[in-house]
Protein backbone atom coordinates (compact mmCIF):
# COMPACT_ATOMS: atom_id res chain seq x y z
CA UNK A 1 0.00 0.00 0.00
CA UNK A 2 0.76 3.56 -0.55
CA UNK A 3 1.88 5.76 1.91
CA UNK A 4 -0.54 8.18 3.47
CA UNK A 5 -0.07 11.25 3.17
CA UNK A 6 -0.64 13.29 7.04
CA UNK A 7 -3.35 15.21 6.88
CA UNK A 8 -3.58 18.73 8.46
CA UNK A 9 -4.21 19.32 12.06
CA UNK A 10 -7.15 21.31 14.10
CA UNK A 11 -6.97 22.16 17.63
CA UNK A 12 -8.79 20.32 19.59
CA UNK A 13 -7.61 20.01 23.51
CA UNK A 14 -6.14 16.38 24.12
CA UNK A 15 -8.17 14.37 26.41
CA UNK A 16 -6.93 12.93 29.56
CA UNK A 17 -4.01 9.62 28.79
CA UNK A 18 -5.03 6.63 27.67
CA UNK A 19 -5.90 4.19 30.16
CA UNK A 20 -3.16 1.28 31.39
CA UNK A 21 -4.14 -0.39 28.58
CA UNK A 22 -3.44 1.86 26.14
CA UNK A 23 -7.43 2.48 24.97
CA UNK A 24 -10.22 5.17 24.76
CA UNK A 25 -13.44 4.70 25.69
CA UNK A 26 -15.93 4.16 22.85
CA UNK A 27 -18.46 5.95 24.03
CA UNK A 28 -16.90 9.23 22.07
CA UNK A 29 -18.92 11.96 20.74
CA UNK A 30 -19.06 12.46 17.04
CA UNK A 31 -15.02 13.04 15.97
CA UNK A 32 -14.89 16.88 14.85
CA UNK A 33 -10.89 17.52 14.52
CA UNK A 34 -7.73 16.36 15.62
CA UNK A 35 -5.94 17.32 18.57
CA UNK A 36 -2.46 19.84 18.24
CA UNK A 37 0.71 18.01 19.53
CA UNK A 38 2.14 19.65 22.86
CA UNK A 39 4.93 22.12 22.26
CA UNK A 40 7.42 19.07 23.16
CA UNK A 41 6.63 17.82 19.78
CA UNK A 42 6.70 20.57 17.51
CA UNK A 43 9.76 22.54 18.93
CA UNK A 44 13.48 22.41 18.14
CA UNK A 45 15.46 20.26 19.97
CA UNK A 46 17.99 21.49 22.32
CA UNK A 47 20.48 20.68 19.99
CA UNK A 48 19.12 23.39 17.76
CA UNK A 49 18.02 20.27 15.29
CA UNK A 50 14.00 20.81 14.26
CA UNK A 51 11.32 17.59 15.31
CA UNK A 52 8.92 18.82 12.12
CA UNK A 53 9.87 16.20 9.69
CA UNK A 54 10.00 13.40 12.61
CA UNK A 55 6.21 14.56 13.47
CA UNK A 56 5.20 14.63 10.16
CA UNK A 57 6.42 10.65 9.06
CA UNK A 58 4.94 10.11 13.02
CA UNK A 59 1.82 11.62 12.03
CA UNK A 60 1.37 9.59 8.71
CA UNK A 61 2.32 6.32 10.59
CA UNK A 62 -0.77 7.13 12.98
CA UNK A 63 -3.33 8.00 10.06
CA UNK A 64 -1.78 5.08 7.93
CA UNK A 65 -2.81 2.15 10.89
CA UNK A 66 -5.81 4.21 12.02
CA UNK A 67 -7.48 3.56 8.95
CA UNK A 68 -6.27 -0.03 8.64
CA UNK A 69 -7.58 -0.96 11.56
CA UNK A 70 -10.87 1.06 11.52
CA UNK A 71 -11.24 -0.61 8.47
CA UNK A 72 -10.81 -4.21 10.12
CA UNK A 73 -12.23 -3.33 13.39
CA UNK A 74 -14.80 -0.71 12.86
CA UNK A 75 -14.63 2.21 14.95
CA UNK A 76 -16.03 0.93 18.28
CA UNK A 77 -13.25 -2.51 18.18
CA UNK A 78 -10.32 -0.47 17.18
CA UNK A 79 -7.98 0.65 19.92
CA UNK A 80 -5.47 3.06 20.42
CA UNK A 81 -3.47 0.72 21.75
CA UNK A 82 -3.87 -1.60 18.60
CA UNK A 83 -3.12 1.37 15.93
CA UNK A 84 -0.36 2.53 17.90
CA UNK A 85 1.13 -1.19 18.07
CA UNK A 86 0.90 -1.40 14.18
CA UNK A 87 2.25 1.86 13.65
CA UNK A 88 5.54 0.96 15.76
CA UNK A 89 5.17 3.70 18.24
CA UNK A 90 4.01 3.75 21.91
CA UNK A 91 -0.12 4.17 22.74
CA UNK A 92 0.82 7.93 24.57
CA UNK A 93 2.23 9.39 21.10
CA UNK A 94 -0.90 8.91 19.24
CA UNK A 95 -2.75 10.64 22.98
CA UNK A 96 -0.56 13.53 22.32
CA UNK A 97 -1.36 14.07 18.45
CA UNK A 98 -5.21 13.15 18.73
CA UNK A 99 -6.53 13.20 22.43
CA UNK A 100 -8.46 10.48 21.52
CA UNK A 101 -10.44 7.75 19.07
CA UNK A 102 -12.42 9.93 18.18
CA UNK A 103 -9.84 13.26 17.33
CA UNK A 104 -7.87 10.58 15.50
CA UNK A 105 -10.74 9.24 13.44
CA UNK A 106 -11.51 12.74 12.43
CA UNK A 107 -8.47 13.13 11.59
CA UNK A 108 -8.11 9.57 9.37
CA UNK A 109 -11.50 9.87 7.62
CA UNK A 110 -10.40 13.56 6.69
CA UNK A 111 -11.08 13.72 2.71
CA UNK A 112 -10.80 16.29 -0.25
CA UNK A 113 -12.01 15.17 -3.34
CA UNK A 114 -11.31 18.61 -5.24
CA UNK A 115 -14.24 18.15 -7.48
CA UNK A 116 -13.86 19.48 -10.74
CA UNK A 117 -15.77 23.02 -12.07
CA UNK A 118 -17.70 21.18 -14.46
CA UNK A 119 -19.64 24.45 -15.59
CA UNK A 120 -17.08 25.10 -18.25
CA UNK A 121 -16.65 21.72 -20.02
CA UNK A 122 -18.36 21.55 -23.01
CA UNK A 123 -21.48 19.53 -22.14
CA UNK A 124 -20.77 16.18 -24.44
CA UNK A 125 -17.36 16.14 -22.35
CA UNK A 126 -18.92 16.47 -18.82
CA UNK A 127 -18.96 12.46 -18.19
CA UNK A 128 -15.36 11.77 -19.25
CA UNK A 129 -14.10 14.98 -17.25
CA UNK A 130 -15.86 13.97 -14.11
CA UNK A 131 -14.83 10.17 -14.50
CA UNK A 132 -10.92 11.17 -15.09
CA UNK A 133 -10.82 13.37 -12.26
CA UNK A 134 -11.95 10.66 -9.93
CA UNK A 135 -9.37 8.00 -11.26
CA UNK A 136 -6.41 10.70 -10.92
CA UNK A 137 -7.72 11.46 -7.05
CA UNK A 138 -8.08 7.52 -6.08
CA UNK A 139 -4.63 6.76 -7.98
CA UNK A 140 -2.99 9.39 -6.09
CA UNK A 141 -4.16 9.23 -2.54
CA UNK A 142 -4.56 6.12 -0.65
CA UNK A 143 -6.32 8.50 1.99
CA UNK A 144 -9.97 7.62 -0.53
CA UNK A 145 -9.02 3.76 -0.81
CA UNK A 146 -8.60 3.45 3.14
CA UNK A 147 -11.86 5.33 3.82
CA UNK A 148 -13.32 3.58 1.13
CA UNK A 149 -12.63 0.35 3.02
CA UNK A 150 -13.75 1.82 6.53
CA UNK A 151 -16.87 2.94 4.85
CA UNK A 152 -17.88 -0.74 3.59
CA UNK A 153 -17.21 -2.05 6.99
CA UNK A 154 -18.95 0.48 9.96
CA UNK A 155 -21.07 3.08 10.31
CA UNK A 156 -18.71 5.86 11.38
CA UNK A 157 -16.99 5.29 7.97
CA UNK A 158 -20.13 5.24 6.19
CA UNK A 159 -21.54 8.17 7.42
CA UNK A 160 -18.31 9.91 6.55
CA UNK A 161 -18.13 8.83 3.09
CA UNK A 162 -22.09 10.16 2.45
CA UNK A 163 -20.86 13.54 4.26
CA UNK A 164 -18.23 13.71 1.68
CA UNK A 165 -20.39 12.89 -0.93
CA UNK A 166 -23.33 15.66 -0.17
CA UNK A 167 -20.88 18.23 0.83
CA UNK A 168 -18.20 18.05 -2.14
CA UNK A 169 -19.30 16.63 -5.32
CA UNK A 170 -23.68 17.09 -4.82
CA UNK A 171 -23.13 20.96 -5.31
CA UNK A 172 -20.58 20.49 -8.14
CA UNK A 173 -23.12 17.81 -10.08
CA UNK A 174 -26.29 19.86 -8.88
CA UNK A 175 -24.11 23.14 -10.91
CA UNK A 176 -24.82 21.28 -14.44
CA UNK A 177 -28.04 19.46 -13.70
CA UNK A 178 -30.89 20.28 -16.63
CA UNK A 179 -33.05 20.12 -13.97
CA UNK A 180 -32.58 21.06 -10.48
CA UNK A 181 -34.97 19.01 -8.70
CA UNK A 182 -33.81 16.25 -10.03
CA UNK A 183 -30.01 16.57 -8.50
CA UNK A 184 -30.33 14.56 -6.22
CA UNK A 185 -31.47 10.93 -7.92
CA UNK A 186 -29.04 11.64 -10.64
CA UNK A 187 -26.14 12.40 -8.21
CA UNK A 188 -26.71 8.76 -6.54
CA UNK A 189 -27.02 7.12 -9.42
CA UNK A 190 -23.58 8.89 -10.71
CA UNK A 191 -22.32 7.75 -7.09
CA UNK A 192 -23.04 3.99 -7.69
CA UNK A 193 -20.63 3.98 -10.72
CA UNK A 194 -17.73 5.96 -9.50
CA UNK A 195 -17.88 3.96 -6.01
CA UNK A 196 -18.98 0.89 -7.75
CA UNK A 197 -15.56 1.06 -9.75
CA UNK A 198 -13.62 2.35 -6.80
CA UNK A 199 -14.33 -0.61 -4.59
CA UNK A 200 -13.61 -3.06 -7.55
CA UNK A 201 -10.35 -1.82 -8.62
CA UNK A 202 -8.84 -0.46 -5.60
CA UNK A 203 -10.33 -2.03 -2.55
CA UNK A 204 -11.59 -5.62 -3.61
CA UNK A 205 -9.14 -5.73 -6.80
CA UNK A 206 -11.40 -7.83 -9.30
CA UNK A 207 -8.80 -8.69 -11.79
CA UNK A 208 -11.10 -7.56 -14.72
CA UNK A 209 -11.74 -4.01 -13.10
CA UNK A 210 -7.69 -3.36 -12.31
CA UNK A 211 -6.20 -4.95 -15.62
CA UNK A 212 -8.36 -1.88 -17.37
CA UNK A 213 -6.38 1.14 -18.59
CA UNK A 214 -7.57 4.22 -17.57
CA UNK A 215 -8.43 5.58 -20.48
CA UNK A 216 -10.84 2.51 -21.08
CA UNK A 217 -12.18 2.69 -17.63
CA UNK A 218 -13.15 6.18 -19.01
CA UNK A 219 -14.57 4.96 -22.52
CA UNK A 220 -16.64 2.65 -20.60
CA UNK A 221 -18.37 5.21 -17.85
CA UNK A 222 -18.02 8.06 -19.39
CA UNK A 223 -21.12 7.85 -21.60
CA UNK A 224 -23.22 6.06 -18.54
CA UNK A 225 -22.20 9.10 -16.04
CA UNK A 226 -23.41 11.84 -19.19
CA UNK A 227 -26.39 9.78 -19.38
CA UNK A 228 -27.07 9.88 -15.83
CA UNK A 229 -26.07 13.95 -15.62
CA UNK A 230 -27.57 15.21 -18.60
CA UNK A 231 -30.81 12.43 -20.00
CA UNK A 232 -33.99 13.05 -19.57
CA UNK A 233 -35.08 10.78 -16.62
CA UNK A 234 -36.94 7.05 -17.85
Amino acid sequence: MAQHAPLADAGVAPEPPADPAGDTPTTDAAPSADAAPSAAATAPSAAGGDTRPRSAATRAAILAAARDRFAADGYERATIRAIAREAGIDPSMVMRYYGNKAGLFAAASEIEVHAPDLTHVPHDELGARFVRHFLERWESDETLTGMMRVGVTNEAGAERMRGVFAEQIGPVLSAVCPVPEEAAIRSGLIASQILGMALCRYVLHIPPAVALSRDEIIAWLAPTIQRYLTAELP
